[in-house]
């Protein structure tokens, strides 16, 4: 779909969200950084998608620390939410600052049609959820920034992840994760859990919408959505697999031009030029094109 060639259906994110929370099934939810990755999810036929901190640092190269600004995380948003009408769920790390930053994201993102965004309680500059020598904030100094997004929304949805069981211990996570929850947050994302019995038990007794993070190569064991959704969860995350995906074939194919001199092994591992262009809908552009600006015969001068 292209915000430019399509009549834009009326549609409402945040409600779509709650449905899907609703409906007693556990939700695959891929990251998608760029619009074309966005369409693709579409495509295929997920219901919902995320944009990960993590790897949105990672395309422009630079580790998940906090670097990139408020300006650059709404700029790329921007595109995702004007290409599908997917519910998009954002990280907005540890909200860019204090309580006041947490209100202007909030407010600049639900603005683009942002359906929830997910804020941590980890101290600034954060690390990403599965590395060691992360820290957190105080109990109070996270709620406040909570209090802050949940006061500034209007129909978002704010998920409240802790990262306390690699800090402290999974009852701490499970603390936590009931505080936030009596503080008003509508799901809860407990961080780099050990084992599907802590899945389990922090399931069993934290009784909230509940998000699991089946972030490749790091802490948490790899579980199938059946898994999850069986032990009580609602929102399964893959924020970075697509972009691993990517990058891996990217470098078997620029490893074949520089060992043979030539792509050619590659092809079977890309989508064709038809296959995109059906994405971006380039033949609705060309008709778009010649509507509005019909090509004129210019008679020669000669």
């Amino acid at each position: 779909m292209s915000w430019m060639t399509d009549d834009r259906t009326s549609n409402d994110p945040v409600s779509d969200l709650k449905t899907l929370l609703k409906s007693g099934a556990a939700i695959p939810v891929p990251g998608v950084n760029d619009p074309l990755t966005a369409i693709l999810a579409d495509r295929i036929g997920f219901r919902c998608i995320y944009f990960s901190g993590a790897a949105f640092s990672a395309s422009l190269g630079i580790p998940d620390i906090g670097l990139f600004s408020i300006d650059q995380l709404i700029d790329s948003v921007k595109w995702i939410t004007r290409s599908t009408n997917l519910p998009l769920i954002v990280d907005i790390d540890t909200g860019f600052g204090e309580a006041v930053n947490v209100v202007r994201v909030i407010k600049e993102l639900e603005y683009l049609g942002v359906a929830a965004v997910q804020l941590e309680d980890q101290v600034s500059p954060k690390r990403c959820g599965h590395l060691d020598g992360k820290q957190i904030v105080s109990e109070q100094q996270y709620v406040e920034k909570l209090k802050a997004a949940l006061a500034a929304r209007k129909n978002m949805l704010v998920i409240a992840r802790t990262d306390s069981r690699d800090v402290y211990s999974f009852d701490e996570a499970v603390k936590r994760g009931t505080l936030y929850r009596d503080s008003g947050a509508d799901v809860i994302f407990p961080e780099a859990l050990e084992s599907i019995d802590e899945f389990r038990q922090f399931a069993m007794r934290v009784k909230a919408p509940l998000l699991a993070n089946m972030t490749e190569f790091g802490k948490s064991p790899m579980l199938t959505v059946k898994d999850l959704g069986d032990i009580g969860y609602s929102l399964v995350i893959y924020p970075a697999t697509g972009q691993r995906a990517a990058l891996g074939a990217v470098k078997k194919a620029f490893t074949n031009i520089r060992d043979n001199g030539s792509q050619i092994n590659s092809l079977s591992d890309m989508m064709d030029r038809s296959e995109i262009y059906d994405l971006i809908d380039y033949e609705k552009f060309a008709e778009l094109d010649n509507r509005i600006a019909p090509k004129v015969t210019k008679k020669s001068a000669f």
